[in-house]
């Protein structure tokens, strides 16, 4: 008799399930389909910040690759960004749009919803976005050698954001739709742990990058095809002498920065490095914690527009203060 066809798969089930969930909600990546229940759209939001390191870590290497290929810093941040867009469907840039145009509407709850279920972008949506992106190019373009290790922080710190985002306590704005799902999903004890898991990441990679190119070329101590330091914008990070009377005058071409509160700490770039980018994904929280207030407030809860931008937001944020404090 002839084989008969092997039926095809179901959906998954078990603890892959989660991941799969979170990994097909926030990329672009394809996902074998999952049964989805409270319980694991909980766990999945709280794999959140692990998918967005996953994409920082490939919008890092655009970055650092197209910055060294075209000997400019700010091309690679465009295509670093719009890598970012791209991986996530741009959906969460869509929800910050919808967003701002629900809030910026003036109308009660039901109409903002209505608002921001809209396909088309209006004023507030537009004006968000282009300020948006216009900041995280500018950033990223100026940041240097640890331009790399704050992209990825800021991007782990979007999604983290989702994981606060969706923890008891915080309702849902309709009854229905992502917002629905996974709000209320997460417990405080998985929000911290994922928090911590984040940080002591985000700090491994912070030590690497504090090093620069020289643990580049002790790791890889063949020819590049590209020179480390053009990779990276310059090619050393050191303390600067702010001894009273000095003006810290920052890295090369970055102009007057506050670093100098960072360095009155300590003269060690790796201390700095790690701090600074603490402070930022702390600030990057705490702007997103401010936002989702304010959508709760005024929509009655969350949708997935606002996941989206509280994403945006926090990664905004994210790189926006660690380009003041590196």
């Amino acid at each position: 008799m002839p084989d008969e066809p092997s039926p095809a798969p179901g959906p998954v089930r078990g603890p892959g399930a989660a991941w799969r969930l979170a990994v097909g909600t926030l990329t672009v990546f394809p996902v074998r389909p999952v049964e989805v229940d409270r319980a694991v759209a909980g766990r999945a939001m709280s794999l959140a910040p692990f998918v967005g390191l996953l994409l920082g870590v490939i919008a890092a290497v655009v970055l650092v690759v197209a910055g060294a290929l075209s000997g400019s810093q700010l091309l690679g941040a465009v295509l670093a960004v719009g890598t970012l867009a791209w991986l996530t469907r741009a959906l969460h840039l869509d929800g910050l749009a919808d967003l701002a145009d629900g809030l910026g509407s003036g109308k009660p709850a039901d109409g903002a919803l209505d608002v921001m279920k809209r396909s088309d972008i209006g004023p507030f949506g537009v004006v968000t976005l282009v300020i948006t992106l216009l900041v995280q190019v500018a950033v990223l373009a100026r940041d240097g050698e640890v331009a790399w290790v704050v992209l990825v922080a800021a991007a782990a710190t979007g999604r983290l954001a989702v994981t606060w985002a969706c923890r008891e306590g915080v309702p849902a704005a309709q009854p229905t739709g992502l917002g629905a799902l996974v709000a209320g999903t997460v417990g405080r004890g998985a929000a911290i742990g994922a928090t911590a898991a984040t940080a002591a990441v985000v700090v491994v990679l912070a030590l690497v990058a504090a090093a620069g190119p020289s643990l580049l070329n002790y790791c890889w101590p063949f020819d590049w095809p590209f020179d480390s330091a053009t990779a990276f914008g310059y090619t050393s990070y050191s303390a600067p002498d702010l001894s009273p009377g000095i003006i810290y005058e920052g890295i090369p071409g970055a102009g007057l920065r506050p670093a100098w509160l960072l360095h009155r700490l300590s003269d060690d770039p790796y201390v700095i490095t790690t701090a600074g980018l603490l402070l930022a994904m702390a600030a990057g929280l705490g702007a997103a914690a401010l936002l989702r207030r304010r959508a709760v407030r005024r929509l009655g809860g969350i949708t997935g527009d606002v996941l989206g931008a509280l994403v945006e937001t926090a990664t905004t944020v994210t790189l926006l203060v660690a380009a003041l404090l590196l």
